[in-house]
């Protein structure tokens, strides 16, 4: 660890202020590091490239420009040991004041305010009641699931009749805009689906009714959102050439199908294979939702205050979390805001009660691992970390590498979230392992039932109990 050094202030609102001062000696490892790398490109006489002591660079550039590229680059581990050192669960985005670049040999000072997850006093935690719905696969379900399989295993024959919507045309286009042929604007032996919309509005009612060896004339139009802005909104025309009419074949929902799908012997035995599947995904969904409904019962009987600050920030807080996603995915986070026709603020207006919801769920976990002293242990970091290793498309780390990872981690002051994360899980595990599990139609009545607590409605048609007028 760098040993920066805190005080926090209580702001109020639960905010807080944190005064964080970085030892000289940290401050000059990063300003080594950071002459280091402004010395990769530079060329200095009597020096091979990449090879420049930092003092030389220091003395070419100025001790200050590489002292501003010291602190830029630690600034984020500076900050997370300040928040770990602090004990405090940051909520947002904070607002970080740097002080004056110290001169060498000198500390550095910054501070930065931030929102806190709020404190929870608890009230029942173990024994709270909690739905629990019952696994039930319908009928239409398996069904539903038997016509994706038929849907999958479809075949496509060639017919001898009028191309109408559902049918498959196999086509070669020639397009033209005012008479000249455009980039993209041909395709040979082009499989297409009437009534699909998969080509641009125009060709579904120019190949209707459309039969093998026809030439038609189609008249298209491009969208005014279409991607490539030379085309959008041009009118074009496709010079089209039907080389088949095409037909989709299901097949037979009998035992033949049973053996294709999967080598099953008969549709009897498909059928139970698919229900067994759908109840075993029903019980995944039904526990989860019911450990989920026991931590919000935890926190319903808690005292915990949350300003609307605070669910505001928690709510952009979710969203930049997203786009890091998009961006993992290799989808750009503007780009989707555009194709769901909404803004960034719109999305965290709309998240709003879920990230009231988490908070309140985060601050009574917290409540219960203080109150129930619950402690992570190494050997419960590393399964952890042993677990996120195993991941799909994640090469396995060595279990030297794991054990390495874990203490450089913890050396760096950066082991809290994942440490946090384990004792969460933990609580939540005490919190189900201790709740009743009751029906879901029963937790809705009670839901109904007037208390004296709750303002009563008028006309109100909620259940009478006792001590109500």
């Amino acid at each position: 660890m760098h040993g920066v050094t805190t005080t926090t202030k209580e702001l109020g609102g639960s905010r807080v202020r944190v005064e964080v001062e970085v030892p000289a000696a940290a401050l000059e490892r990063e300003l080594v590091g950071a002459a280091g790398e402004i010395g990769r490109e530079m060329k200095v006489p009597g020096f091979r490239q990449g090879k420049i002591p930092s003092q030389v660079v220091v003395q070419q550039v100025g001790r200050g420009a590489v002292l501003e590229e010291a602190v830029r680059r630690g600034m984020p581990s500076w900050y997370d040991e300040a928040v770990q050192g602090a004990g405090i669960a940051t909520v947002g985005t904070p607002k970080v004041e740097l002080a004056d670049m110290p001169e060498k040999g000198a500390s550095l000072a910054f501070s930065f305010e931030v929102g806190v997850r709020p404190g929870a006093v608890l009230g029942e935690y173990k024994g709270v009641e909690a739905s629990r719905r019952e696994a039930v696969v319908a009928e239409e379900e398996i069904q539903a699931e038997l016509d994706r399989l038929r849907e999958s295993l479809a075949s496509l024959e060639t017919v001898d009749r009028e191309a109408s919507i559902g049918a498959f045309v196999v086509i070669d286009f020639d397009g033209s805009i005012d008479g000249e042929p455009f980039h993209g604007g041909e395709a040979r032996g082009f499989p297409y689906e009437l009534g699909s919309g998969q080509l641009i509005p125009g060709f579904d009612e120019g190949l209707a009714g459309a039969r093998a060896g026809d030439e038609r004339e189609v008249k298209a139009a491009f969208p005014e959102d279409y991607p490539s802005k030379e085309l959008a909104g041009q009118d074009a025309v496709f010079a089209v050439s039907v080389k088949e009419v095409k037909e989709k074949r299901l097949p037979e929902l009998d035992d033949d199908l049973a053996i294709e799908a999967g080598g099953f012997d008969s549709l009897k035995e498909l059928r139970a294979e698919i229900e067994l599947r759908l109840r075993e995904a029903q019980c995944e969904q039904i526990e989860q939702d019911f450990r989920e409904a026991a931590v919000d019962a935890v926190a319903a009987e808690a005292s915990i205050e949350i300003p609307r600050e605070l669910v505001h920030e928690k709510a952009h807080e979710m969203w930049q979390l997203t786009a890091r996603r998009l961006k993992g995915q290799g989808l750009d986070p503007a780009t989707y805001l555009k194709v769901t026709d909404t803004t960034e603020e719109d999305l965290v207006k709309e998240s709003e009660p879920d990230a009231e919801r988490a908070l309140r769920r985060e601050s009574a976990l917290s409540a219960v691992i203080e109150a129930e002293g619950i402690e992570v242990s190494d050997e419960e970091m590393l399964d952890a970390l042993r677990e996120a290793s195993a991941q799909p498309n994640t090469p396995e780390a060595s279990e030297k590498a794991l054990r390495r990872s874990l203490k450089k981690a913890r050396d760096a002051g950066t082991d809290g979230p994942l440490r946090e994360d384990i004792a969460m899980r933990k609580a939540v595990d005490l919190i189900v392992r201790n709740a009743k599990a009751i029906p879901v139609e029963q937790a809705k009545a009670r839901e109904e039932l007037w208390t004296p607590e709750k303002e009563k409605p008028e006309a109100s048609k909620e259940l009478w109990t006792p001590g109500s007028d």
